[in-house]
């Protein structure tokens, strides 16, 4: 092959990957993945370990665990490492804890809250997790809900400096209070400015109009949390999970889709049946 030849083959080349990288870049990139709150009761009572669902989104080939922290028996080395051995050797990756940290604080709690923070900002990088979920929280009993949105601004402002420091990334989820709201999630995500902070996208949360929301949110996701509801027209009705890839590839998301199995109901059977319907429709997507 001549100069000539060669620099025709390199040009063709960087024009068909600058034509994938485009596409990708607008159909986004998902990744199935299972949060650890779908075995909520089975955590709780010990019939079901967090080392059990690492095995599992090993055996349904999810890329990822969302650790809902809440039924660790501690956060010691002796805990958390063994976990994030099991995850490397069984090819998955504990992306994202899950904590009850909330950004709706007056000035007097911040500093307490904050502390909470750090222990968990510890453990995400203990585990190797790059995203800690956290909650907005609900409106204080006589203060407004303007003042709860700029306190929670505040809040998150001051947890991404901590954040940033470990290279983690704060998601906020709307799920109770004011970040039901998407309108008021955005007001706290842009108040806070911060390139470590964004949405944990709980598609079924919404109370109602939740395809509007959802997209409304989509560009700010840094995690989205899959569900088979969503709730329109005040009724809860199953999720349109095409039209919610479609929402989340046209605002470029490319990251982790954590099916949160809501229903109480043999979750140890249904959750691998969901991993693969949603293996199948992100395929087609």
């Amino acid at each position: 092959m001549d100069r000539r030849q060669y620099l025709n083959t390199m040009a063709a080349l960087v024009a068909m990957q600058s034509s994938l990288i485009a596409d990708t870049e607008q159909k986004g990139r998902f990744l199935p993945a299972i949060c650890a709150y779908s075995f909520r009761k089975q955590l709780k009572d010990g019939s079901f370990s967090y080392a059990d669902l690492i095995r599992m989104a090993a055996e349904t080939q999810s890329n990822g665990v969302d650790l809902t922290t809440y039924w660790l028996r501690d956060t010691t080395d002796d805990t958390i490492l063994p976990l994030k051995k099991l995850a490397y050797k069984s090819g998955v990756w504990i992306y994202s804890i899950g904590t009850r940290i909330k950004m709706v604080q007056p000035p007097e709690d911040r500093d307490a809250e904050l502390e909470s923070l750090r222990k968990w900002l510890d453990v995400a990088e203990r585990i190797g997790a790059a995203h800690v979920r956290i909650f907005g929280g609900s409106v204080p009993a006589g203060a407004t809900e303007d003042q709860a949105v700029a306190w929670a601004a505040e809040m998150l402002k001051r947890s991404t400096e901590e954040a940033g420091k470990k290279g983690i990334t704060l998601g906020i989820e709307d799920d109770t209070g004011i970040t039901m709201d998407a309108n008021r999630m955005l007001e706290i995500v842009k108040k806070t400015g911060s390139e470590w902070a964004g949405i944990n996208l709980d598609i079924g949360n919404f109370p109602d109009n939740a395809y509007h929301q959802i997209e409304l949110c989509a560009p700010y996701a840094t995690n989205v949390h899959f569900k088979e509801q969503v709730h329109m027209n005040g009724r809860e009705q199953p999720a349109d999970w095409p039209r919610i890839l479609k929402i989340l590839g046209a605002a470029g998301y490319e990251g982790h889709l954590a099916l949160e199995y809501e229903p109480s109901d043999a979750p140890l059977m249904n959750v691998p049946k969901l991993i693969a319907k949603m293996r199948t429709t992100i395929a087609k997507a």
